[in-house]
């Protein structure tokens, strides 16, 4: 029986351990080709060794550890490239190769390495150059930059500004000494003149330092477009973001228009899938019903959460009607193709507004708002009952009816207005215009004023917390009539505001009366002088008399 051979044996051949020298090196990163003879050149545009030895100190401060490379030494407008001073873990390695010959006369090489030394610090320049550009040395600014570098205080003492010549233009043949001659030539051949006008360059082009990935893409949202230009018929494209936010309100007229819009808007009308139709079809017969709605009095019609998610479509707005920017319907939803302006039935739904200067229109801040939010007795000391009451006074809001307030500003429509004296006063056809005004709508300004009069009356009296009297009312109009009122309309009226939805006066009135106001100023300032000196004279009489 032959023996069998065992499994075969692996033969491992380890690394010699060697011991790794604790002498310090520091190394430089050279962003350039550095040849043996040139390292001191190399050196010298980094600062010299002093410069070098302070950078990589150990105590270094933060800016003393920031090395700066001049490619172009003694050059004021190079702007250097900076460099920062890292912390590494490397090792130097010598390598040695010799060269012998073998048996059949080749070359061949050895290479030896060792280790000499760790490398604690090193200096890298990872930042980009700034851009460089090159004046005329011979320019006497030029000269004086280098003086004061150079702290020559007698070529700083002898500069004087030289005097300004014509030559803006000179040909462009001067180049750097060290620019290629084949790239010097070809310069010359494409280049034209270049520009005398010494504009300096600033200290930095550019304050980029680390060089960024751009990686430019397309807009992925972004789509080509045909447009058609209206003046010269030509087609042209264009990228328009498809994904972008579009803005929608109902459309806005001034009382001088002539038209009143038809319907939505074409911007408006092609995201009309967007809307909840429920909401909108009941808006709709909302509008059927009433052609003329403040957003108080339509939004009162809705539930909370339905009226939330109003707010929050921007869409269901615009698709139910438009709305004036100036005259008695200012901020008021109608009716598309309903023109008020021509309907004399329309004056019922005049907006009469005055504020209150006792109630500031200050909103809670945000951070009031969230903790009260947050506050679990807010929700839990309310009752269903409280809840109840709540939500019924809101839906009310809109409506004054002389006897219960809930809020603190007056803005109200005349239809909405239920006191039986104010309402016989609105639905009175006596005292109209034949033609619809911007300040007073369809009726005449005594009889608007007459309804402001009490409104404002009774307003405030219950904010005070009694119901005005029909007494009170009367004494008010009687008042009114005797022309009281009217003097005091004129003063409380600003001039210098010519809003008519607010009651301000028409713009020719308020002229004629700043002009009236200024004759009775200076006939006072004249009849007190004139008293003053009469005055004077009697008495001097009376003296010389006794």
């Amino acid at each position: 029986m032959s023996d069998e051979a065992g499994p075969s044996s692996t033969i491992r051949s380890e690394a010699p351990e060697r011991p790794l020298p604790s002498t310090p090196f520091y190394s430089i990163e050279y962003p350039g080709y550095v040849k043996l003879e040139s390292v001191p050149l190399a050196v010298s545009n980094l600062g010299g060794h002093s410069r070098l030895e302070t950078a990589f100190k150990r105590t270094a401060a933060k800016n003393e550890a920031l090395l700066e490379l001049n490619l172009r030494p003694g050059n004021p407008f190079a702007h250097p490239i900076p460099g920062d001073i890292v912390s590494t873990n490397n090792i130097l390695l010598k390598v040695v190769r010799r060269k012998r010959r073998n048996g059949n006369g080749e070359c061949v090489g050895e290479f030896t390495a060792e280790a000499v030394g760790v490398i604690p610090k090193t200096a890298r320049f990872r930042s980009m150059a700034d851009y460089q550009f090159q004046p005329d040395m011979n320019d006497p600014l030029a000269q004086l930059r280098l003086a004061m570098d150079q702290m020559d205080v007698d070529a700083i003492r002898q500069y004087s500004i030289p005097e300004e010549k014509e030559d803006y233009v000179i040909p462009a043949s001067i180049h750097p000494p060290e620019l290629d001659p084949a790239l010097a030539e070809q310069s010359e051949q494409t280049s034209g003149p270049r520009s005398n006008l010494r504009l300096f360059p600033p200290p930095l082009f550019s304050r980029q330092n680390v060089p960024q990935n751009y990686n430019f893409k397309a807009n992925p949202a972004s789509i080509v477009t045909s447009l058609i230009d209206e003046e010269t018929g030509e087609e042209r494209k264009r990228l328009i973001n498809k994904g972008r936010w579009k803005g929608h309100g109902p459309v806005t007229i001034t009382f001088s228009d002539p038209n009143v819009p038809e319907g939505p808007p074409p911007t408006v009308e092609i995201v009309r899938t967007q809307a909840n139709s429920e909401l909108l079809n009941r808006i709709l017969e909302f509008m059927n019903e009433r052609p003329v709605w403040t957003r108080a009095a339509l939004y009162n019609q809705f539930s909370p959460a339905e009226l939330r998610e109003i707010h929050n479509s921007k869409v269901i707005m615009p698709l139910a009607g438009y709305m004036f920017s100036d005259g008695p319907w200012r901020d008021a939803m109608v009716r598309f193709k309903y023109d008020p302006r021509k309907e004399l039935d329309a004056r019922i739904y005049q907006r009469i507004y005055f504020r209150n200067a006792n109630h500031p229109m200050a909103r809670p801040s945000v951070v009031a708002r969230r903790q009260e939010g947050r506050s679990s007795t807010t929700y839990i000391s309310r009752s269903i009952e409280q809840e109840e009451s709540f939500e019924t006074d809101r839906r009310k809001s809109h409506i004054f009816d002389g006897k219960t307030v809930t809020k603190e500003t007056a803005a109200f429509q005349l239809c909405d207005i239920h006191d039986p004296m104010l309402k016989e006063m609105v639905e009175d056809d006596e005292d109209l215009r034949e033609v619809c005004d911007e300040r007073d709508g369809w009726y005449s300004a005594q009889a608007l004023e007459r309804i402001k009069t009490i409104l404002r009356h009774k307003f405030f009296s219950l904010l005070q917390g009694y119901v005005a009297t029909e007494e009170e009312c009367q004494a008010l109009l009687e008042q009114d009539a005797s022309g009281k009122s009217q003097t005091t309309r004129m003063k409380r009226l600003k001039f210098g505001k010519h809003n008519m939805a607010k009651g301000a006066l028409r713009p020719e009135d308020a002229a004629a009366a700043r002009l009236q106001a200024t004759l009775d100023r200076n006939a006072k300032t004249l009849l007190a002088n004139r008293r003053e000196m009469y005055g004077g004279r009697n008495s001097q009489t009376a003296d010389n008399s006794r």
